[in-house]
């Protein structure tokens, strides 16, 4: 098998199953907690650390959201059965980086990955993720490039696969929808505050030696969980999210 048609094959079984990315992060975090001390040695000092860790992924999920808030329905979805795309998105956010989404992605696992206040966690991350995405990302732009043909390769010239370039920026086509927003991102709200929850929980286990959360975790932890309880709800059995784009 060719190396285009053998990077086309593996991207494609990542997209399936890339959802399980959190497996390998579990793999390195670990570790990185077995050697680690709190920031000056200090949990509560530490706690400046762990905000900026959040922020970075919020920004992350704040990336995600401006993407998904502008883009054509039947584009840049989660199917984990193949590709689908009815309209190649190539405004707005799209007009300066042609993988918005996975951008988004990597802030949040940033974040993350920052956590463990591990320098060589943080590479691995990045080396992963790179590993990772890449072959996902050149699989979607095969399959675009078949459908769209000469419309893919006039904006692929022009626009960076992953660092943007905001001297290309055109304004969206469509209006910010945020039903559509809240319909598909309101478990990547929800997994971001678990996750900081499993780390903070891992953190005490394995640095302190003791099972606890401290209380503004839980708090925010049952604010998050009623959020993703009220959209699943809304999504699943009301109307109220849905949305045709036009």
């Amino acid at each position: 098998m060719a190396l285009r048609e053998e990077f086309e094959r593996s991207g494609n079984w990542l997209f399936r199953w890339r959802s399980f990315l959190p497996l390998l992060m579990i793999l390195i975090i670990i570790p990185g907690f077995i050697v680690n001390s709190y920031l000056y040695g200090s949990y509560r000092q530490n706690h400046f650390w762990i905000l900026f860790c959040l922020l970075v992924s919020f920004f992350g999920l704040a990336i995600r959201i401006y993407t998904i808030g502008r883009i054509y329905s039947g584009t840049s979805g989660r199917n984990t059965q193949g590709q689908v795309a009815e309209k190649l998105n190539s405004t707005g956010i799209y007009s300066i980086v042609r993988h918005p989404l996975y951008l988004g992605n990597f802030f949040i696992w940033l974040g993350i990955s920052l956590y463990v206040r591990e320098w060589w966690v943080t590479l691995l991350f990045v080396l992963i993720f790179w590993l990772y995405y890449e072959r996902i990302m050149f699989a979607e732009e095969q399959f675009l490039r078949v459908k769209f043909g000469e419309d893919f390769d006039k904006w692929a010239e022009k626009t960076p696969a992953f660092i943007p370039n905001f001297r290309k920026w055109k304004p969206a086509i469509c209006s910010f929808s945020v039903r559509r927003v809240l319909k598909r991102e309101y478990s990547g709200f929800f997994a971001i505050i678990v996750s900081f929850v499993i780390l903070e929980i891992l953190g005490k286990l394995i640095i302190e030696r003791k099972f606890g959360i401290d209380s503004i975790w839980v708090v925010i932890s049952i604010f998050g969980l009623v959020i993703y309880v009220f959209l699943r709800i809304l999504k699943k059995f009301t109307n109220v999210l849905n949305i045709d784009n036009k």
